[in-house]
């Protein structure tokens, strides 16, 4: 509601009665207005002439593909290489890595991610590496990293994940690796 300022007098000072008075603000509240609308009534919204859209906006023919992260799973003897391409991101890439690791790490104990076709890592990917390490370590299963590009080695080092993790330069040094565990468990 629209208010108007008053001003009143309170009092004058004795010493200066002519020259100076005090005044007390206050707010007195303004009649309203009539409504210039008393009923609302519906709009038109067939005045406009291009076509509208058929559903979301984020779905349209030129918007790009959803998942930006392809993962491929193949087997070398018992080791199951899961093969990535994309970025491992916050969101659906993340979580699509975390649920084939998942799946592969029911019915594996030897696990490795080729991380050669990574393109971008954020903190969602990193967190998502930790998470699949606690994973495998619950199921008692070995993961191990191979061919991480420059990016996704200083982000591991700056987030000294490379020293929890087992990462090694190529997919064929994880697998020596895998041989060289095996031969020590032996002994």
């Amino acid at each position: 509601m629209p208010r108007q300022t008053k001003f009143v007098s309170v009092r004058r000072q004795k010493s200066m009665a002519n020259s100076t008075k005090i005044y007390q603000i206050f707010t007195v509240p303004k009649p309203m207005d009539p409504r210039l609308f008393t009923s609302m009534q519906p709009m038109d919204t067939n005045w406009q002439t291009w076509q509208q859209p058929v559903g979301p906006p984020a779905f349209g023919p030129e918007k790009e593909p959803k998942l930006k992260l392809s993962l491929e799973t193949r087997n070398r003897g018992d080791v199951i290489i899961v093969h990535c391409q994309g970025r491992i991101v916050y969101r659906d890439e993340a979580a699509a890595l975390s649920r084939v690791v998942g799946e592969v790490l029911q019915y594996a104990r030897m696990l490795v991610l080729d991380l050669t076709g990574v393109t971008s890592m954020d903190s969602a990917g990193i967190g998502e590496l930790a998470l699949l390490h606690t994973w495998a370590r619950a199921k008692n299963a070995t993961l191990k990293c191979a061919g991480a590009n420059s990016l996704v080695r200083t982000l591991l080092e700056l987030t000294n994940l490379h020293t929890v993790l087992d990462v090694h330069p190529s997919i064929d040094h994880a697998m020596e690796s895998f041989r060289e565990d095996e031969v020590c468990s032996n002994n």
